[in-house]
């Protein structure tokens, strides 16, 4: 059934199975074939697992268009090709996601991770403890508890069936030790339990042992039956039978079956939902009993949704993940803007087919230009958008969620390489600069090493962010316009402060050309328009509470100090004004080991700005 609307796929038309790529060519040409066609395109409920696969679709969509000239050209390019490829889709249950719907895992990659909780020993060993060993430890301290009122009113037979139990329960229930330690209270009450059902007076020293056990037994927990011991033995029960987090998993892997593993899910919320009376009838587990948070995490991965969604739900939970992801988006990207909201989602669906699942950057320019140029997508290019306008809208909308929602974080080298192939699509003079910066062996600078410098040299000059840094910029418009790669290497290693160092492996000599470079920040604002929501404002207070929180790690927070300094420098005198004002007040409500993390940046930041 379809996970959205609970309709079968459309079948009018289908031809029988086990038919030939020829016959399936010739059946889809009829008025049948079309009219099953047109009802796939209509509902969304096709697979294209691979590019050819949308041929088909694309002359459906054509003829209904009114293109029936373009549509028969397509026809009978296609027809040579006819006996060996299948040009024709599959018709599945669920729709085609929207263009702009990304996930981060498929259900089946969520379905392994679940499989892969098991039972954790520690919270096992707790949990038996709580359910066997207090109780029976409650039994042992009653038993002595009635030997000190009164030693003739118990009977050896009673201690030795508590003996006899003991023996039963650590034969079987082999999680917690602690009975076993020989200095435990329960281990001296045992010793102590043993002697009396022998008959034996117990020796001086074992009776003291046993008298200060029981005593120290029942000033830390009461007497069993008291209030405060009820309590206590009450909410050990309640904690005890909350479900492992091990048979929650099995409970979501069970709920995940039905599903398509290849794709994402648009219904991660109803599959994260509490236990129904059913699934309690079937499993044992606890009606209505919640799924935590680190059970759930693999299924809210899988949702399918627009990123924004997926950033504000937390499924989207760092800029390194959001490199992950984009590799997704990036490669559907020609489909977005469509006006026709079908033929968007079928060429998005020829861009993705075949795509390697967990491969983030399998998309390149080449595979573009490939994919492109496939007669059924050329054919239905001139109702799509400019290639150049969508690829620049791309880059501005990556590069504007990772700074409103990381802007401690930067650009990631990850999303940087996702994003690299777009740049010539989009007619941005420079490249986006990747790591490594040099070879590694040789230490030759990266060719797009120098021109990452060109954009922050011209937009950075005057401001905040070269004066904090102490940066010439223009040296470093002079080294860009000689085109001197080895002299701006030069410049990032005495930077450095490491003569010998290398961008190729020098950490010092790397955080350098990062500044210098602004790793590719400056070039998006500079050609991509890149503005982020809140303003530039919102991302320096964001990058300030970034650096605060790590402020007990000196590398992470100088990372974050340098986006806060490149997003404080795009701010106008009145919005910087009153981003320093904002940091003062925040910084004096801080403890004092954070203020004390952040005073010398903080010092050197005030410095710069006046």
């Amino acid at each position: 059934m379809n996970e959205n609307t609970g309709q079968q796929p459309p079948t009018v038309g289908l031809p029988a199975s086990g038919i030939s790529d020829a016959d399936l060519f010739a059946h889809c040409l009829t008025d049948d074939g079309l009219a099953w066609l047109e009802s796939l395109l209509g509902s969304g409920r096709y697979e294209v697992r691979a590019p050819e696969q949308a041929a088909l679709l694309c002359v459906a969509w054509l003829r209904r268009t009114g293109e029936d000239a373009a549509a028969a050209e397509l026809v009978e390019e296609l027809r040579p090709f006819a006996h060996e490829v299948r040009f024709a889709p599959y018709p599945v249950e669920r729709p085609v996601p929207d263009p702009d719907a990304v996930h981060r895992l498929t259900v089946g990659e969520a379905a392994g991770t679940l499989a892969r909780r098991a039972p954790h020993p520690a919270v096992e060993a707790q949990r038996e403890a709580l359910t066997v060993w207090r109780p029976f430890e409650d039994e042992l301290l009653g038993h002595w508890l009635r030997i000190e009122a009164d030693p003739q009113a118990v009977t050896r037979a009673s201690g030795a069936a508590l003996l006899a139990r003991y023996r039963e329960l650590a034969a079987a229930h082999t999680r917690c030790t602690k009975h076993l330690n020989p200095k435990s209270n329960t281990a001296v009450l045992l010793r102590g339990l043993e002697a009396t059902v022998t008959g034996r007076e117990l020796p001086p020293r074992l009776a003291g042992l046993v008298r200060h056990a029981v005593a120290s037994m029942a000033a830390r927990r009461g007497r069993p039956g008291s209030a405060e011991h009820t309590r206590l033995r009450r909410e050990q029960a309640r904690q005890a039978a909350l479900p492992a987090h091990h048979d929650l998993a099995a409970l979501l892997l069970r709920r995940l079956a039905p599903l398509d593993v290849a794709r994402g899910t648009t219904e991660a919320r109803t599959l994260t939902g509490p236990v129904t009376a059913e699934e309690a009838r079937s499993t044992g587990l606890p009606i209505a009993a919640g799924i935590p948070p680190s059970v759930r995490e693999p299924v809210a991965a899988a949702l399918t949704a627009p990123l924004r969604t997926l950033l504000e739900t937390g499924a989207v939970p760092s800029a390194e993940v959001l490199g992950e992801v984009a590799g997704r988006l990036v490669a559907a990207h020609p489909a977005q803007g469509y006006a026709d909201e079908a033929l968007g989602s079928l060429v998005a669906a020829a861009y993705s087919a075949g795509r390697p699942r967990r491969y983030a950057l399998w998309w390149s320019r080449e595979h573009h230009e490939r994919i492109a140029s496939l007669p059924w997508l050329r054919a239905v290019a001139p109702w799509g958008p400019d290639p150049a306008v969508r690829a620049r809208a791309t880059l501005r909308m990556f590069a504007e969620v990772c700074v409103e929602y990381f802007p401690g974080a930067g650009l990631p080298n990850l999303l940087a390489r996702a994003l690299s192939g777009l740049v010539p699509l989009a007619g941005l003079p420079v490249p986006l600069l990747t790591e490594p910066f040099a070879h590694r062996y040789s230490g030759r600078p990266s060719p797009d090493l120098l021109p990452a410098a060109q954009a922050p040299a011209e937009l950075l000059r005057g401001t905040v962010y070269e004066r904090y840094h102490g940066i010439d910029y223009a040296e470093v418009l002079r080294l860009v316009a000689a085109g001197d790669h080895e002299g701006f290497a030069t410049l990032c290693v005495e930077r450095a402060g490491r003569p010998g160092g290398s961008p190729a492996v020098d950490a010092a000599v790397i955080e350098q050309a990062r500044i210098l470079t602004t790793f590719n920040l400056a070039t998006l604002v500079r050609y991509a328009d890149v503005s982020p929501r809140g303003g530039w404002g919102g991302a320096a207070r964001g990058a300030f509470c970034a650096a605060v929180r790590r402020a007990a790690t000196p590398a992470q927070t100088s990372y974050a100090w340098r986006q806060l300094l490149f997003h404080l420098s795009l701010c106008d005198a009145d919005e910087q004004t009153r981003v320093l004002a904002w940091i003062d007040v925040r910084t004096a409500r801080l403890p004092a080991r954070a203020a004390a993390g952040i005073a010398g940046p903080l010092a050197a930041l005030r410095l710069a700005a006046a």
